[in-house]
């Protein structure tokens, strides 16, 4: 089963960077698909944020090719692999339901997010930049991106303000990741990653400039600094 388990988790991490190829790629849900069209929602991070999927994608299949073709029988990767296959499964169906429906894929990067921290918190203590920092940057960025989506759902659904759905979604990003961070006491990847889509939402936020959203990035971004130390790694 060890075995079975590794090829599964590199099957669905091909799966997973393949699904842009076979869709119209993703920088954002498409303005139009809400009842409020969310043209500049300030709780967006600027267009080249999204470049790091490129390197989530490499990195993902890089650790799942190495731990296939060396760890497929090593204990220590074992616990990690149902739920990070899990999550790359679904994602591998993210992005053309993302491109239709900002409700399902809510909901879909919601599921996403839940797996992906099950494996972060199950990685094992070898291996660290092959095992551990994948995980930890492909769940930093979900943590953004999921709250992304909650905070364009409640402005573009006429809900909240624009600026207040950004604080509010922000605010819950947050939370999660400084809880995540403090819990996991290591994987220092996953609160860097948060902070490079925090720093894209202050470039979003610029010009002009939106004070309360990046305000709170601010903060943000030096609260999980301060955390920073108490990690053990």
């Amino acid at each position: 089963m060890t075995r079975l388990w590794s090829a599964l988790v590199l099957l669905a991490a091909l799966a997973f960077a393949a699904s842009p190829l076979i869709s119209d790629g993703f920088n954002g849900f498409d303005p139009n698909l809400f009842p409020i069209p969310q043209e500049d929602p300030p709780v967006q991070p600027a267009g080249y944020a999204f470049l790091i999927w490129g390197l989530i994608y490499v990195w993902l299949i890089i650790g799942a090719g190495f731990g296939l073709i060396k760890r497929s029988d090593d204990p220590d990767w074992q616990p990690m692999r149902p739920a990070l296959a899990l999550s790359l499964a679904i994602g591998a169906t993210w992005l053309p339901i993302a491109n239709i429906s900002p409700i399902a894929a809510t909901i879909l990067i919601w599921a996403m997010l839940a797996s992906a921290f099950a494996s972060l918190f199950r990685v094992g203590d070898t291996d660290r930049w092959l095992q551990q920092a994948p995980v930890a940057i492909y769940a930093g960025w979900l943590t953004a991106a999921s709250c992304v989506s909650i905070g364009l759902l409640l402005a573009g659904y006429g809900l909240l303000g624009e600026t207040v759905a950004a604080l509010v979604a922000l605010a819950l990003a947050l939370v999660i990741a400084l809880t995540a961070q403090y819990r996991l006491h290591r994987a220092p990847e996953y609160g860097v990653t948060v902070i490079w889509a925090l720093i894209g939402v202050i470039v979003a936020n610029s010009s002009p400039l939106n004070i309360a959203v990046v305000g709170l990035c601010v903060l943000g971004i030096v609260a999980i600094l301060a955390l920073r130390g108490t990690d053990t790694e």
